[in-house]
């Protein structure tokens, strides 16, 4: 039913809390599991090209998810990317051909017009969006 499921974490509590749904999905329909993780920019023109969150702490998250998914039996692919959060993980979902979207339901911030990238996901997304209270 789930052939790849996306699973787009941030450092929130949300993300967190998603994880053991995201498990028995995966589990339960042998899914392929691609874990996202989007390093936003920030919306002040004077620091526009520095990151909100660094390189390396976007890598450390992806890895410790990984490990995290790898002690419950599951091989997950990493993605890393820059943009606009919802719309890439949009995008991702499109490109690796996701059937489920699996994300918590408060990230670490909101869009610039203040709606959520929760719901800015679930109105554009290519596919199913399971949001995690």
């Amino acid at each position: 039913m789930f052939k790849t499921v996306l699973f787009p974490i941030d450092q929130s509590r949300a993300s967190l809390e998603a994880t053991e749904t995201v498990i028995h999905v995966v589990q339960k329909y042998a899914s392929r599991l691609v874990i996202l993780s989007v390093l936003e920019h920030s919306q002040d023109p004077e620091t526009e090209s520095a990151p909100v969150a660094d390189h390396e702490a976007i890598a450390q998250l992806l890895q410790n998810a990984q490990k995290l998914f790898s002690q419950q039996g599951i091989t997950a692919e990493v993605i890393e990317r820059e943009g606009v959060p919802a719309f890439t993980i949009c995008d991702v979902a499109d490109e690796v051909e996701a059937d489920l979207i699996i994300m918590g339901c408060r990230g670490l911030g909101l869009t610039e017009e203040t709606e959520s990238v929760t719901t800015k996901v679930i109105n554009l997304s290519p596919c199913a969006v399971l949001i995690v209270p």
